[in-house]
């Protein structure tokens, strides 16, 4: 298709490039390719660059559509629901009653969204955990709206609600690695996840005490809510050593930044796989949405490890890319860009660029993993929380660093999404 497309631009009318909207799906169908599939990456770049050329001119639902298709792919976003439903409002052959039932359900299960949220907070405030740990973000309501990226179907508020307690913590915990401890501090605290035994934080500061005590109770809940009586003790293991995982990358990370040490793009994004949290988030999904026994958990979770893995990437990537040059301004550690442009004396356009490649080869390898996932269905509702997991975090970053600085931007995408309900006629 994508040759044919370029062939007609060739012609002496161009009469293929004017087909618009052609080139919207044509764009949209290229995110779908697989590694090798190198006419899908043709169409890609033909199409965006003819819609880059065409969408100043264009006018009404069609630059709508072009402009959405150029800022963000359907493939790698989550939650387009609002705008699909203005979108088709706007279409003169609209079905009335279909709008009506469509707004119907999406305020009903805004609703159910609402619900969970005020549960959230409530938990928040209850544990009173910023009067202790100032140091860090207080971000209860962005990370809900995170965990609900990776879990939009109503029956999912348990997931939900859990994912957005570990989102917390993670917050937390990353802040304390990052602008609190000290690195032998950081390092006892380590130890003490590892072996999941508060004995040996008792010489560090209050904060970190009481951060490690309600990260132990949280787990606990989260463990029983999971496996009831019968079975939290047996859960509890792998949501422990997904908690140990995170914390020693993140004093990996701690180690370079003190020793003001650049790690190569290959060591950077090894590390960087595991600390960005995705694996752990993974971790408490699992048991959520998957139909298996416990002894299957080990086994399935590394056969969807290169899943994981690059979505992991996916995730890094996207918030390295929106903070770099903030980062590099500040002196901060430096991301994948910084060690990218160091490895291989580049610009910092060159290094964005190389990590945006990064990312589409990421999404292509997700594609293959997704695609060719037909022995285990089971595991599908799994590997779908994985895969949102990405188009969270590129809407998380589309338009700044969502968790980092309270911009706007996340805000109102949080009214759009969870606050504010669609008019019924």
């Amino acid at each position: 298709m994508a040759m044919s497309f370029k062939d007609g631009r060739n012609t002496s009318n161009g009469s293929n490039c004017e087909d618009v909207e052609a080139m919207i799906e044509l764009l949209e169908g290229s995110h779908l390719a697989l590694e090798g599939e190198n006419i899908l990456d043709e169409a890609k770049a033909f199409s965006s660059g003819i819609l880059r050329e065409r969408v100043s001119s264009l006018h009404g639902q069609l630059s709508k559509r072009a402009i959405h298709a150029l800022e963000l792919p359907m493939h790698w976003r989550w939650f387009d629901i609002k705008w699909q439903i203005d979108l088709y409002e706007q279409q003169e052959d609209k079905q009335s009653n279909l709008l009506e039932l469509a707004k119907l359900n999406f305020n009903t299960v805004q609703a159910a969204y609402q619900r969970d949220l005020i549960e959230i907070s409530r938990w928040w405030r209850d544990l009173g955990l910023m009067e202790h740990v100032d140091f860090a973000r207080d971000r209860p309501v962005e990370c809900f709206w995170y965990a609900l990226g990776l879990s939009q179907e109503p029956q999912f508020s348990t997931l939900r609600k859990s994912l957005t307690k570990v989102a917390i913590f993670i917050m937390v915990i990353d802040d304390a690695y990052d602008l609190y401890g000290s690195l032998e501090e950081l390092e006892c605290f380590t130890g003490a996840i590892i072996r999941w035994d508060s004995e040996p934080i008792q010489q560090l500061p209050e904060c970190m005490k009481v951060c490690f005590r309600a990260l132990h109770d949280v787990t606990y809940d989260i463990a029983y809510d999971i496996g009831k009586e019968e079975d939290w003790h047996r859960v509890l293991p792998h949501l422990t050593k997904a908690w140990a995982d995170f914390c020693k990358a993140l004093l990996t990370e701690a180690k370079w930044d003190r020793l003001g040490y650049t790690p190569s793009l290959e060591e950077y994004l090894s590390n960087a796989s595991t600390s960005i949290s995705v694996p752990l988030l993974m971790a408490h999904a699992y048991f959520f949405v998957g139909h298996m026994k416990l002894e299957d958990v080990a086994d399935l979770l590394e056969r969807n490890k290169d899943l994981i893995y690059n979505v992991s990437i996916i995730v890094r990537l996207c918030n390295d890319l929106r903070t770099s040059k903030a980062e590099i301004d500040r002196g901060d550690a430096p991301s994948s860009v910084v060690c990218y442009m160091r490895e291989a004396s580049v610009s910092e356009d060159v290094a964005q660029e190389h990590i945006k490649g990064l990312i589409n080869r990421a999404w292509k390898s997700i594609n293959a993993q997704c695609f060719g996932n037909t022995d285990m269905p089971f595991l599908q509702p799994f590997v779908d929380v994985t895969v949102n997991a990405a188009r969270a975090a590129h809407m998380l970053y589309q338009f700044g660093d969502g968790l980092g600085v309270q911009d706007g931007g996340i805000e109102r995408q949080i009214l759009s999404t969870v606050i504010e309900p669609l008019a019924l006629d």
